[in-house]
């Protein structure tokens, strides 16, 4: 009687423990979609390790590389990688490396981008369904340290992997039971050299493999992920979710039995478990080979299986993306617009044609860029603009006075609109572009080159797309900080003129900033002068940051000596000199 109460006590009180931890599971399960709907549009919150962008959230960009992304220069020209983490609402890794690649991957279809919006739209618009996807892709999370296409690349390394010597270990171990009914001693010590043998045989091989089965837990979440989605009555993934479904089938060898390899040991033979009956199913794998024989079913079948891991990541990753773009909206809180683009065919039947004195001779249709209260999405304060283009754009103004945000606006915005469809302005509407920079440079000292150098390499590639695009009948739209500051003045405004009327052809719409006001004389034909300037007080100077029609005027560069409390000579002299240069060309 005495062993049934205590048999009874300790069922309760499992039954008890078991209660509780389905009541804290359930309230932190509720706790987490509290969050997601109070905490919507919220700051990321989010910390990145030092090189996670472009180690393992790169991943997928560099796995699907195609002509026309935008390019290393350009990316950290525009400091693309603090916008990213400004806008990634992602919960998973499919989500964080599909974002990453949809920025450095401009849209040249409108179908796509208004296909797009459309998904945007109905998870903003719809808390109980985006909740619900968002729930699942938190389960489905992010890989500890690489990416999944990592360890995909590295499948290769195991070679073919065969069962056939499980199998003999096994058989082994079933004669040696049978020889017991022989001769007991000789059956036992033959089972206990073939049990010997299988556990020291087997933490090697599970040392070998133990890093892959990582990667195969992050598959099989992804199979439940790609699961749960598909089975979500949601019509307007309906085509996304039946790709889901496909791939989940195909894939049911994986799935099947794999908890034998996930409940296995850890790197090191350490159990994963206290639970008595898990050591004693541990012991099991190590002298059967259970979980190995399974993994090598399983590693059979993802290696059959790439394209369709890929496609899962693929569609999970462009569902979350729509979701952090309408999150990422509702973050500036109504500063942006969705962006319009221009219809070529009708442009052709109704603009009139403009010579473009760029090439002798050369007749186009005037490019498009207009923006109104535009902005930089990564400033807290940003000043906004407006701006109308349909040629070139040449900008002038005093160091600090706003060129190079006011370039990296608009640059950032012409990506935004194809990749995302969202710009940070008011009204945006322009072509289709192909989008290049030249603004950050530095000298390159792991290949030798000086900072010219490297300005000069960087804007030949400019000019070999905008040669490129021509032929395909593709915008061009370029961005150049200073060009060719790395020279001396003369061969730089000789050289300035010249790559500036090349980037100013028929297919290339280019925005430049200078300090050579001579510029502004020698390109007028074929750019628009816009500058920034400062407003001077007596012991102070005011930068408005606002975009004006014509070349700059004012200069202030010896008045800031002053005002920063240079010696009087220094100024005097400086002033003297420049007035006499003004006057005669000469310095002496």
């Amino acid at each position: 009687m005495e062993h049934l109460i205590f048999a009874g006590a300790i069922v309760f009180i499992i039954t008890l423990v078991m209660i509780k931890g389905l009541l804290d599971d359930k309230k932190a399960q509720k706790k987490v979609i509290n969050k997601l709907r109070t905490q919507y549009g919220a700051p990321v919150d989010r910390e990145y390790k030092a090189d996670e962008l472009e180690r393992s959230i790169a991943m997928y960009y560099k796995k699907h590389v195609q002509e026309h992304q935008i390019d290393d220069i350009t990316w950290n020209d525009l400091n693309m990688d603090e916008l990213y983490r400004r806008m990634n609402y992602s919960h998973s890794m499919a989500g964080d490396e599909y974002l990453y690649y949809r920025l450095r991957t401009p849209v040249r279809s409108e179908e796509e981008l208004e296909e797009f919006e459309e998904r945007v739209l109905f998870f903003a618009r719809h808390e109980k369904e985006r909740v619900k996807l968002q729930h699942s892709l938190i389960r489905l999370g992010r890989m500890s340290k690489y990416s999944l296409y990592e360890y995909l690349d590295y499948l290769d390394t195991l070679g073919k992997r065969s069962s056939l010597k499980y199998y003999i270990s096994i058989l082994l171990i079933v004669a040696s039971v049978i020889l017991m009914f022989y001769s007991v001693s000789t059956g036992v010590v033959a089972l206990l050299i073939v049990l010997s043998r299988n556990m020291i045989n087997y933490y090697k091989e599970q040392k070998e493999v133990e890093p892959y089965i990582t990667s195969f837990r992050y598959i099989s979440r992804l199979l439940e992920a790609a699961s749960v989605i598909a089975a979500q009555p949601i019509d307007i993934i309906s085509g996304e979710r039946e790709e889901l479904k496909a791939a989940y089938d195909s894939m049911g060898s994986f799935r099947h039995g794999s908890f034998i390899v996930f409940s296995g040991l850890a790197a090191g033979g350490v159990s994963l478990s206290s639970n008595p009956l898990d050591i004693i199913l541990d012991y099991i794998r190590m002298i059967f080979y259970l979980d190995l024989i399974k993994f090598n079913r399983m590693l059979e079948t993802v290696r059959g299986h790439i394209a369709e891991i890929d496609k899962i990541v693929t569609v999970i990753g462009k569902i979350e993306t729509a979701i952090s773009v309408g999150e990422y909206r509702e973050f500036l809180k109504g500063e942006y617009c969705i962006p319009e683009f221009v219809d070529r065919k009708e442009q052709t039947q109704e603009a009139d044609l403009v010579q473009n004195k760029a090439q002798t001779g050369e007749k186009s249709f005037s490019h498009i860029l207009e923006a109104k209260q535009i902005y930089h999405p990564l400033l807290n304060e940003p000043v906004k603009n407006d701006i109308k283009v349909s040629r070139g754009v040449l900008l002038t103004g005093s160091n600090a006075s706003g060129k190079s945000t006011f370039l990296r606006a608009v640059a950032i915005n012409a990506i935004l609109a194809q990749t995302v469809h969202t710009c940070a302005a008011s009204y945006y509407k322009a072509d289709m572009f192909l989008v290049y920079s030249s603004m950050s440079l530095k000298d390159d000292l792991m290949s030798g080159d000086s900072y010219y150098m490297a300005e000069v390499k960087s804007i030949r590639r400019i000019l070999n797309e905008v040669k490129e695009a021509g032929k395909n009948k593709e915008q061009v739209l370029c961005f150049v900080d200073e060009v060719l500051r790395g020279t001396n003045t003369v061969e730089r405004i000789a050289a300035s003129t010249q790559i500036l009327k090349a980037l100013a052809r028929n297919n290339s719409l280019c925005f430049a900033a200078t300090h050579d006001l001579e510029l502004t004389k020698l390109l007028e034909d074929i750019y628009d002068n816009y500058h920034f300037e400062e407003e001077m007080a007596k012991d102070d100077i005011h930068f408005p940051y606002k975009i004006e029609k014509g070349p700059a005027v004012s200069k202030n560069a010896i008045a800031l000596l002053k005002m920063l409390g240079y010696d009087k000579d220094i100024v005097n002299n400086a002033e003297t000199m420049a007035e006499r240069f003004t006057k005669s060309g000469q310095w002496i």
